[in-house]
């Protein structure tokens, strides 16, 4: 907080700086008249009859009423990452796009509209890299439209908390009514210590293959069309499933110098064995003869098995996503 010469703390910001990353104060006074002080930081997305909108980096979006603002300032995009590959949220959310590819798809300016049949969120929803091309009003009439010509629910995809992340967007769809049905993290980490780490002797048993099976699909759970699940699956520029016979999987996607990472799971039965490391591990060895060197996944917030895995082998988190579903 800015606090001047005379030990008094200012408020710097005004609603000139919607847009702009923020640190901001605020006193609330409880029953017994004691006052509280809340820090919150994140980018300031609206400041509209006297309430403030600031979504953190989390994609949490809170709002704050001016009366109660004691401090703010303007403050600097978050420091970059001082460990792991350096990365852009564009660069990360195009890697996303080709390793999770939908049946169809259609631009609306820079958007693009992904529809796969209902199978998963990230081939159902809006990936809105840029502006529309039309005032956002439209541009979501043509998304709900375009989805239900479809059957499907409408879903627009964002991103919060890296330099040209989509937190302006965020704040929008949620005062139209549009609700964040889930959060993720999207983490990367250097590629080379996911292959050597000290993977268990199962590691050895570790299939791999162009195509899923039967027993993958069956394990992945998420499946009610085979063949819809296997068309967005197999998409990619070098895709791979790994299949630990009666015990865990995953998929890893190659792309240059990125290796993504996808659908690790392990049957409860055969859960903290390492299994989950040994399957990485052999993806990550078939990955780095392919010329990659850096690895992303995502991974939902409450996910706390799969978290802890990917902390052990080295992710830390780039940015969040959201999806966003239509007001019914």
């Amino acid at each position: 907080m800015e606090i001047t010469a005379g030990g008094l703390l200012e408020i710097r910001i005004t609603p000139a700086d919607v847009g702009k990353r923020v640190s901001v104060r605020r006193v609330e006074r409880g029953s017994s008249g004691a006052p509280s002080f809340t820090d919150t930081v994140g980018v300031l997305t609206s400041w509209d009859q006297g309430v403030l909108t600031i979504t953190r980096k989390s994609g949490e979006i809170v709002h704050i009423t001016e009366s109660t603002l004691v401090a703010g300032k303007t403050v600097p995009p978050a420091p970059a990452r001082r460990r792991g590959p350096a990365a852009s949220f564009e660069e990360l959310a195009r890697a996303g796009a080709r390793a999770w590819q939908p049946l169809e798809s259609e631009p609306l300016g820079e958007w693009t509209l992904r529809a796969a049949g209902g199978f998963t969120r990230r081939a159902n929803s809006v990936l809105p890299l840029g502006d529309p091309g039309v005032p956002l009003e439209e541009a979501l009439a043509r998304v709900t439209s375009w989805y239900a010509e479809r059957e499907l629910p409408a879903y627009v995809q964002t991103a919060t908390g890296a330099a040209g992340t989509q937190e302006l967007l965020g704040a929008e769809l949620e005062r139209r009514g549009w609700v964040n049905e889930v959060s993720a993290e999207v983490r990367i980490a250097a590629l080379a210590p996911i292959g050597d780490v000290d993977a268990p002797a199962a590691a050895s048993e570790v299939r791999l293959t162009r195509a899923p099976d039967e027993e993958w699909l069956g394990r992945y759970g998420r499946v009610k069309d085979p063949e819809v699940a296997r068309q967005v699956l197999v998409a990619g520029p070098s895709v791979w499933f790994a299949t630990l016979p009666g015990r865990a999987i995953g998929r890893l996607v190659v792309d240059g110098r990125w290796a993504g990472f996808a659908a690790v799971e392990v049957d409860p039965a055969h859960r903290r064995a390492g299994l989950g490391t040994a399957v990485m591990a052999v993806l990550a060895r078939q990955a780095l003869d392919e010329g990659a060197s850096a690895a992303w996944l995502q991974v939902e917030a409450e996910n706390t098995g799969a978290r802890a895995l990917y902390d052990g082998l080295g992710f830390a988190t780039h940015h969040a996503y959201h999806h966003f579903r239509a007001a019914r």
